[in-house]
Protein backbone atom coordinates (compact mmCIF):
# COMPACT_ATOMS: atom_id res chain seq x y z
CA UNK A 1 0.00 0.00 0.00
CA UNK A 2 1.50 3.52 -0.65
CA UNK A 3 2.33 5.54 2.33
CA UNK A 4 0.67 8.56 2.91
CA UNK A 5 3.59 11.21 1.52
CA UNK A 6 1.46 13.71 1.31
CA UNK A 7 0.83 16.19 3.66
CA UNK A 8 -1.54 18.93 4.85
CA UNK A 9 -0.98 22.65 5.14
CA UNK A 10 -1.17 24.64 7.67
CA UNK A 11 -4.64 25.25 9.01
CA UNK A 12 -6.04 21.91 7.69
CA UNK A 13 -7.17 18.69 9.38
CA UNK A 14 -8.15 14.96 8.16
CA UNK A 15 -10.40 14.02 10.42
CA UNK A 16 -13.76 11.47 10.22
CA UNK A 17 -17.31 13.42 10.02
CA UNK A 18 -19.15 14.44 12.42
CA UNK A 19 -23.13 14.69 12.32
CA UNK A 20 -22.37 18.41 12.08
CA UNK A 21 -21.08 18.05 8.50
CA UNK A 22 -23.63 16.29 7.46
CA UNK A 23 -25.21 19.30 5.08
CA UNK A 24 -21.55 20.36 4.02
CA UNK A 25 -20.94 16.75 2.58
CA UNK A 26 -24.54 16.35 0.74
CA UNK A 27 -23.78 20.14 -1.06
CA UNK A 28 -19.94 18.97 -1.97
CA UNK A 29 -21.74 15.31 -3.39
CA UNK A 30 -24.65 17.34 -5.05
CA UNK A 31 -22.48 20.04 -6.77
CA UNK A 32 -19.84 17.31 -8.25
CA UNK A 33 -23.46 15.72 -9.30
CA UNK A 34 -22.21 12.04 -8.15
CA UNK A 35 -24.75 9.56 -6.72
CA UNK A 36 -26.67 11.09 -3.84
CA UNK A 37 -27.62 8.50 -2.49
CA UNK A 38 -26.56 6.18 0.39
CA UNK A 39 -24.86 9.46 2.11
CA UNK A 40 -24.39 8.18 5.98
CA UNK A 41 -21.83 11.50 7.36
CA UNK A 42 -20.64 7.97 9.78
CA UNK A 43 -18.94 6.65 7.26
CA UNK A 44 -17.08 10.02 5.53
CA UNK A 45 -13.50 11.11 5.79
CA UNK A 46 -13.34 14.80 5.53
CA UNK A 47 -10.52 17.64 5.36
CA UNK A 48 -11.52 20.89 6.87
CA UNK A 49 -9.39 23.92 5.95
CA UNK A 50 -9.63 26.95 8.07
CA UNK A 51 -12.70 25.88 9.36
CA UNK A 52 -14.54 25.23 5.91
CA UNK A 53 -15.24 21.13 5.00
CA UNK A 54 -13.08 21.44 1.78
CA UNK A 55 -13.12 17.50 1.03
CA UNK A 56 -14.87 14.21 1.28
CA UNK A 57 -15.19 10.61 0.78
CA UNK A 58 -16.59 7.50 2.56
CA UNK A 59 -16.47 3.94 2.77
CA UNK A 60 -19.47 2.07 2.07
CA UNK A 61 -19.61 -1.07 3.77
CA UNK A 62 -21.21 -4.63 1.89
CA UNK A 63 -21.12 -8.08 2.37
CA UNK A 64 -17.63 -9.40 1.64
CA UNK A 65 -16.90 -5.79 -0.16
CA UNK A 66 -16.56 -2.38 0.76
CA UNK A 67 -16.75 0.69 -1.83
CA UNK A 68 -14.87 3.81 -1.99
CA UNK A 69 -17.57 6.46 -3.01
CA UNK A 70 -18.31 10.17 -2.87
CA UNK A 71 -14.83 11.46 -3.22
CA UNK A 72 -15.29 15.11 -3.75
CA UNK A 73 -12.28 18.27 -3.75
CA UNK A 74 -14.69 22.05 -3.59
CA UNK A 75 -13.72 22.97 -7.13
CA UNK A 76 -11.74 25.64 -5.98
CA UNK A 77 -9.42 23.90 -4.03
CA UNK A 78 -8.45 20.77 -6.41
CA UNK A 79 -5.20 20.38 -7.74
CA UNK A 80 -3.29 20.82 -4.65
CA UNK A 81 -3.45 16.50 -3.71
CA UNK A 82 -6.16 16.81 -1.47
CA UNK A 83 -7.82 13.61 -3.18
CA UNK A 84 -5.15 11.99 -3.52
CA UNK A 85 -4.60 12.08 0.39
CA UNK A 86 -7.99 11.46 0.73
CA UNK A 87 -7.55 8.87 -1.14
CA UNK A 88 -4.46 7.02 0.21
CA UNK A 89 -6.46 7.67 3.48
CA UNK A 90 -9.65 5.67 2.75
CA UNK A 91 -7.50 3.11 1.71
CA UNK A 92 -5.73 2.71 4.85
CA UNK A 93 -9.35 2.38 6.70
CA UNK A 94 -10.49 -0.16 4.37
CA UNK A 95 -11.04 -3.83 6.11
CA UNK A 96 -12.47 -5.69 3.23
CA UNK A 97 -12.02 -5.83 -0.53
CA UNK A 98 -12.15 -2.50 -1.84
CA UNK A 99 -13.87 -1.28 -5.00
CA UNK A 100 -15.04 1.89 -6.64
CA UNK A 101 -16.97 3.23 -9.91
CA UNK A 102 -16.04 6.41 -12.05
CA UNK A 103 -16.83 7.86 -14.92
CA UNK A 104 -14.03 8.07 -17.59
CA UNK A 105 -10.82 7.64 -18.30
CA UNK A 106 -9.70 10.63 -16.37
CA UNK A 107 -10.75 9.42 -13.44
CA UNK A 108 -9.82 5.57 -14.14
CA UNK A 109 -6.13 7.40 -14.01
CA UNK A 110 -6.29 8.93 -11.29
CA UNK A 111 -7.52 6.04 -9.04
CA UNK A 112 -4.72 3.76 -10.65
CA UNK A 113 -2.16 5.29 -9.89
CA UNK A 114 -3.63 4.24 -5.70
CA UNK A 115 -3.14 0.58 -7.49
CA UNK A 116 -6.54 0.35 -8.53
CA UNK A 117 -7.44 -1.98 -11.34
CA UNK A 118 -10.67 -2.43 -13.87
CA UNK A 119 -12.53 -5.64 -13.11
CA UNK A 120 -15.69 -6.10 -15.16
CA UNK A 121 -18.98 -6.02 -14.12
CA UNK A 122 -19.22 -9.80 -13.99
CA UNK A 123 -16.05 -10.02 -11.70
CA UNK A 124 -17.82 -7.85 -8.58
CA UNK A 125 -18.85 -9.21 -5.87
CA UNK A 126 -22.66 -10.11 -5.58
CA UNK A 127 -22.89 -7.50 -2.81
CA UNK A 128 -21.98 -4.87 -4.84
CA UNK A 129 -23.69 -5.86 -8.29
CA UNK A 130 -26.94 -4.33 -7.07
CA UNK A 131 -25.60 -1.09 -6.86
CA UNK A 132 -23.80 -1.45 -9.57
CA UNK A 133 -26.14 -2.52 -12.00
CA UNK A 134 -27.83 0.48 -13.06
CA UNK A 135 -24.13 1.92 -14.11
CA UNK A 136 -23.56 -0.88 -16.08
CA UNK A 137 -27.02 -0.58 -17.99
CA UNK A 138 -26.12 3.18 -18.39
CA UNK A 139 -22.61 1.80 -19.92
CA UNK A 140 -24.59 -0.84 -22.16
CA UNK A 141 -27.55 0.89 -23.21
CA UNK A 142 -26.37 5.06 -23.51
CA UNK A 143 -22.61 4.21 -23.78
CA UNK A 144 -22.19 5.96 -20.28
CA UNK A 145 -18.02 5.62 -19.60
CA UNK A 146 -18.09 3.59 -16.45
CA UNK A 147 -15.33 1.92 -15.03
CA UNK A 148 -15.69 -0.77 -12.10
CA UNK A 149 -12.49 -0.70 -10.08
CA UNK A 150 -10.98 -3.16 -7.85
CA UNK A 151 -8.32 -1.91 -5.04
CA UNK A 152 -4.82 -4.16 -5.82
CA UNK A 153 -2.58 -3.31 -3.29
CA UNK A 154 -1.27 -5.11 -0.58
Amino acid sequence: MQQNNLSLPSGCILRQATSADNWSIRSLVFSAKLDPTQLRWQQFSVIECEGNLIACGQLRNFVGAQELGSLVVKSNWRGRGFGSLLTQHLISQATQPLYLECLGEQLSQFYSRFDFVTVSFENLPPSLKPKFRVSQLAKNLLRVPVVFMKYQGE
